[in-house]
């Protein structure tokens, strides 16, 4: 299997954050876009199966390496055992968590085996920190600091913005907004701290596709029917094709039910 019994060692922190960064990107496609595909291929009827995130960016769910001990950790086994016991998002979900394990121990593996000391291992763990785990990818459960400031006791504004959340975005979804869009505030709150969350909410906004961050000059388009946004790259839809597209489903969305065990 690519990355796992092939040798691939990338030696410092960079490239063993490129490592991470490829081997999750496919991870989150197999949990979210391909989501399809990836339930078709965790059959029950087989044998302990895993998922895996390859450096190139692909995923695949395969058999466990046979050597031992492996030439890389491996994943959780048998994720397709519970397929057919669970709620299918509760099963996404858990094979997300452990996804995000087996990532930061192939990480953590390089570290060690190419002697990362304390301060390459934090500035590596911080790196890793700062994109969103494929759980929060996968469950959309992404805290914002806009978020945890108004759940304090001095905001009284928690209501009107959640209401008018989603009739701003209902708005936008039908033409293909540029960028997603963020909750409206009263005319007497308007002032530069609230811009500083304004731009909180815009970072922490993450593409359905490949769970990456927002960023200001890139295109965006919201799902009519998951509510999910995605980078206009990742679902190849340009601005100008947004303009004529009346009701928008992302792949996962506008693909076809899967049969139930």
């Amino acid at each position: 299997m690519e990355g796992a019994s092939m040798p691939y060692n990338p030696r410092t922190v960079e490239e063993v954050f490129k490592d991470f960064r490829a081997r999750r990107s496919g991870m989150v496609k197999a949990l979210t876009t391909d989501v399809k595909q990836f339930y078709e291929a965790c059959d029950p009827e087989k044998e302990n199966l895993c998922l895996y995130g390859h450096p190139s960016g692909r995923w695949e769910v395969n058999l466990p390496a046979e050597e031992v001990p492996p030439e890389l950790p491996e994943p959780a086994l048998g994720i397709n055992f519970a397929r057919d016991g669970m709620e299918e998002r509760d099963w996404l979900t858990l094979v997300a968590v452990h996804s995000d394990a087996w990532l930061l121990a192939v990480s953590f593996y390089f570290g060690a085996r190419f002697g990362f000391g304390k301060n390459e291992r934090r500035k590596l763990f911080n790196m890793i920190n700062d994109l969103p785990t494929i759980y929060e990818a996968v469950s959309g459960n992404v805290k914002t600091q806009a978020q945890a400031r108004e759940k304090t006791p001095n905001s009284s504004n928690k209501s009107k913005s959640n209401s008018k959340t989603q009739s701003r975005q209902s708005e936008s979804h039908a033409r293909g907004s540029s960028k997603p869009q963020l909750p409206l505030r009263d005319e007497d709150d308007e002032s530069g701290e609230e811009e500083e969350e304004d731009e909180d909410e815009h970072g922490t906004t993450l593409c359905g596709s490949c769970g990456e961050y927002y960023a200001n000059d890139e295109f965006w388009i919201c799902c009519d029917v998951c509510e999910k946004w995605f980078h206009g790259k990742c679902v190849r839809i340009t601005p100008a094709r947004a303009e004529h597209i009346k009701q928008y489903k992302c792949p996962s969305c506008s693909g076809a039910k899967r049969g139930r065990v």
